[in-house]
């Protein structure tokens, strides 16, 4: 074995089996969307779509290929969420699914750990309204 393939870095993608790993998480995630009272209301009744530019975005954001960026370029996910109403109870439901989707399908404590920060953050960074007060 060279010095360079020691020194290489597998990336999550790779750990997790490559592209096929995300487009099953992300239709795991979609099946609990479809009866989810909370956010199916924000998607339209066909999650095709909705699901394979997830799968894209994660693959990429994971070190897959760039089939995201490709067609749809720079995520801007902020953005992209903007014309919704996401505040806590709406993020709370997405991450609750999220972690669920990811919990069917065991991984390795560090990448867990690592999606568990990753998808705890992201969520949080999609609330564009502000705090529901009593």
């Amino acid at each position: 074995m060279t010095s360079e393939e020691q020194e290489r870095v597998i990336t999550v993608h790779e750990a997790v089996g490559g592209d096929q790993y995300f487009f099953d998480l992300v239709d795991r995630f979609y099946e609990r969307v479809k009866v989810d009272p909370v956010l199916m209301p924000m998607y339209p009744p066909d999650l095709a779509e909705a699901s394979r530019k997830t799968a894209l975005f994660l693959i990429q954001y994971w070190g897959g290929p760039s089939k995201y960026n490709d067609e749809r370029g720079h995520p801007r996910l902020r953005m992209r969420h903007n014309p919704f109403v996401i505040g806590q109870v709406e993020r709370d439901a997405w991450l609750t699914n999220m972690m669920a989707a990811i919990d069917d399908a065991p991984l390795q404590s560090e990448i867990y750990e690592m999606f568990s920060r990753y998808f705890d953050h992201a969520s949080t960074a999609m609330i564009n309204q502000p705090p529901v007060t009593a």
